[in-house]
């Protein structure tokens, strides 16, 4: 965003722009159909277990060198004190989170990144195809995105890389990352957990 604008002008430009790139761009290659409904929502909630454990187990964990300084960032909210208990501003920060966000992530990092670097002629490799390289590019870089949380997204990155390689379907990516989002989400109003919204 190049220019700064209220935090709900903000979550609706977001919104609007990712829905809007998803519907023009992306929507003639996406394919919303789950095979495994169950095993898919589990091991999405699994990932939101796995993400919030170590700051659980031991508060201090996230302010350690390794995940406080120059390179990864600080973990520390993006969304002002001000707005944090205003219901639309928190609805559409977490629609975003759960709906938009899991299909993004999902057709770039294991829908296309995954196979692109196996070949740029990507489109004919099929979802869930396996190489070394791919597998471990796609993690690392997925982890790199979520900066101070880089430990926990390159376990979650290795988890989804995993489940692309048995289900070969972008909808259970989907689904398993749209449920831990919505989980992270509801852990994060319910508890104050401000710091997981980078």
């Amino acid at each position: 965003m190049v220019v700064p604008l209220p935090p709900l002008t903000n979550e609706i430009v977001r919104l609007v722009v990712m829905t809007a790139v998803i519907i023009l761009v992306a929507r003639p290659v996406l394919n919303f159909r789950v095979r495994w409904w169950g095993a898919s929502g589990l091991l999405g909630a699994l990932i939101f277990v796995l993400w919030i454990a170590p700051d659980l187990l031991y508060p201090p964990y996230r302010h350690s060198f390794l995940f406080d300084n120059a390179i990864a960032g600080t973990a520390r909210s993006s969304l002002p004190e001000s707005v944090r208990h205003d219901a639309p501003v928190l609805f559409l920060r977490t629609l975003r989170a759960v709906v938009v966000v899991p299909i993004v992530e999902e057709l770039f990092w294991r829908g296309w990144l995954m196979r692109w670097v196996i070949t740029n002629d990507f489109e004919g490799i099929p979802l869930g195809t396996y190489t070394a390289k791919s597998f471990w590019m796609v993690a690392l870089l997925f982890a790199s995105e979520h900066g101070p949380y880089w430990d926990v997204g390159l376990a979650a990155g290795i988890i989804f890389n995993l489940w692309m390689i048995r289900t070969k379907s972008l909808g259970d990516l989907i689904l398993a990352h749209a449920v831990a989002n919505a989980c992270l989400s509801a852990y994060v109003i319910a508890a104050g957990k401000w710091e997981y919204w980078l």
